[in-house]
């Protein structure tokens, strides 16, 4: 069973950076997508951006483009979410997912198969 695992959050002020990791193990497949979602209180887990193992592609929500950056450290398997201009709607945990279908769609429309546990991000003054 693959095991995610999210770092990297915290409180950060509006304008500011952050960058969270995701580590994935236990999980054998020559290709995957990963995705980074966030939720906050009171709303459904929306997608944020993914990107995959095989060939690269990357795609965002429209709300981040231009701000987030996904990247990709295959040794080991660790997903980036640079996260930049942050402002307080940014605000949420954020959860990392993994596709075992690793063609990147629009939107990052993805079927998570394994979440990990979720970290906290804050934008606040």
């Amino acid at each position: 069973q693959a095991h995610l695992v999210e770092s990297g959050g915290g409180l950060v002020q509006p304008g500011g950076s952050l960058r969270v990791s995701c580590v994935l193990s236990n999980y054998i497949s020559e290709t995957w997508q990963i995705g980074w979602y966030r939720q906050a209180p009171g709303t459904e887990r929306e997608a944020v951006s993914c990107t995959n193992n095989d060939d690269g592609e990357t795609a965002y929500a429209d709300s981040v483009k231009g701000r987030f950056t996904i990247s990709m450290d295959n040794a080991p398997n660790t997903v980036y979410l640079q996260m930049n201009s942050l402002n307080p709607e940014d605000t949420g945990v954020y959860y990392c997912g993994l596709d075992t279908f690793a063609v990147v769609l629009p939107a990052c429309l993805m079927n998570v198969a394994y979440w990990g546990q979720g970290i906290q991000v804050t934008v606040s003054s």
